[in-house]
């Protein structure tokens, strides 16, 4: 909602808006940008009337912003509708969906289009540091994060299916948003309606090791379908030259791309440099000027953001809040610092985690990790103590972030790794160890 506010505002619009909790970077950019924020959804900012009120789905009936829209009849519609209806109609569109990745994905496919002289638009649900930005208008190209999430409380359909690219990545696809779909079967519906909005000469990009997605394509599909894969046989594929994958070599059918060094680690990374790479050929980019692109890629804000290094302690801030996602992260920091310590600070705050959907793979998923503090809190229903038993002791659970940064900065020795997991504020948690440890 922030990247819409923010493309709406630079298309000349007079924008304001509500949210509880807000913080950065989406809330300083809006500051930036001179769009008026209000804490909390009272319908005072409503009663000179607006032309249109876009209203997130985090917002439902009951809601007195909502009752007071609904009361008025005042025009309302969706962010997903309003962009799809004002921003992509009549762009190229390039989709990147999935329930990992989308975020880091969708910035390297904007760089590379960038890198390439094309001045893309795009939508991302993070501030690429190559950009410094979540939204802009650009030109001919698009690139959206599709989400799977609902629309909005009047529109159960996810957003992606407002979208209509021309060019789609299916990264992965795994149960999650458990507040929304019942189970897996439901997601793989939404996905598969998205699937049918791709035109006969578009492309869809999926990953043919994820036999759900696999599923999805057997449904249907009227596209060029391209799948790909880590070490496999499929179209595009990308092998790991060093463990770390820090160093990648690229091909497409059998035939050789090139390599690529960066400053990236992870298999996850590697799988979502293969599908950017992918998407950016479908739309002419060449193989060599896109490795260019992504060697040049310097990352997300929050997607394991180094924010600190200082008395040989390196801070991450890390937007991770599903197990696979969790461990795929953490795997990759390991195989990156080898024996060094890492050290984990989660809040488990998305919807899903806090019901507990997911608490038996939490465990498993924190392995790579030395030790482990868990903040819980109101809305945990689940014994943090049995879901994170097999780390055989490597943990604490506390309720106070204040009582977890202590025990951190008391535990913390030269060398250490410490990586903040929270998709949401955290209570400014990262921050205040950086600033800690860079004045003492």
């Amino acid at each position: 909602m922030g990247g819409v506010a923010l493309l709406a505002s630079r298309a000349g619009h007079q924008v304001t808006g509500a949210d509880q909790h807000t913080y950065p970077p989406m809330s300083t950019l809006l500051e930036s940008e001179g769009i008026t924020l209000h804490d909390g959804y009272s319908a005072e900012p409503m009663y000179d009337p607006p032309d249109l009120v876009i209203v997130g789905n985090a917002l439902s009936r009951g809601n007195p912003a909502v009752e007071y829209v609904l009361n008025q009849r005042l025009n309302y519609t969706s962010g997903p509708r309003w962009l799809g209806e004002n921003y992509l109609r009549g762009r190229k569109v390039l989709a990147v969906a999935g329930t990992h990745g989308k975020t880091t994905t969708s910035s390297m496919l904007a760089w590379i289009l960038e890198y390439a002289g094309l001045n893309p638009g795009f939508l991302i649900g993070g501030v690429p540091l190559n950009f410094n930005v979540s939204a802009r208008e650009g030109a001919d190209y698009f690139v959206v994060e599709a989400d799977e999430y609902d629309t909005a409380f009047f529109d159960k359909r996810s957003k992606f299916v407002h979208y209509r690219p021309q060019v789609a990545i299916l990264s992965n696809l795994e149960y999650d948003h458990a507040d929304i779909f019942p189970d897996l079967a439901a997601i793989e519906t939404q996905f598969h309606h998205l699937v049918r909005t791709i035109p006969g000469n578009g492309t869809i990009i999926s990953n043919g090791a994820d036999a759900n997605l696999e599923r999805v394509i057997s449904r249907g599909c009227w596209s060029n379908l391209q799948r790909f894969s880590l070490d496999g046989k499929h179209d595009w594929q990308v092998e790991m030259i060093k463990a770390d994958a820090s160093e990648l070599r690229f091909s497409y059918q059998q035939k050789a791309l090139g390599t690529l060094t960066w400053e990236h680690y992870g298999r996850h990374n590697a799988m979502n440099a293969c599908t950017a790479l992918a998407a950016a050929v479908a739309v002419g980019v060449s193989a060599g000027t896109a490795l260019e692109a992504l060697s040049l890629f310097r990352g997300v804000k929050r997607r394991m953001e180094t924010i600190a290094q200082a008395r040989d302690i390196n801070v991450y801030d890390d937007f991770a809040h599903h197990p696979t996602a969790i461990r795929l992260t953490l795997e990759g920091l390991r195989r990156k610092v080898g024996n060094a310590r890492i050290l984990v600070a989660l809040e488990p705050r998305s919807n899903t985690m806090r019901a507990g959907v997911h608490a038996h793979e939490l465990g498993p998923a924190l392995m790579a990790a030395d030790h482990v503090w868990l903040k819980t809190g109101e809305g945990i229903d689940w014994d943090p103590k049995v879901a994170l038993a097999p780390l055989e002791g490597r943990f604490k659970i506390v309720t106070r972030v204040d009582d977890m940064l202590q025990q951190i900065k008391n535990s913390l020795i030269p060398g250490d790794h410490v990586v903040f997991m929270s998709n949401g504020g955290f209570e400014a948690a990262p921050r205040r160890l950086a600033e800690f440890l860079l004045n003492p």
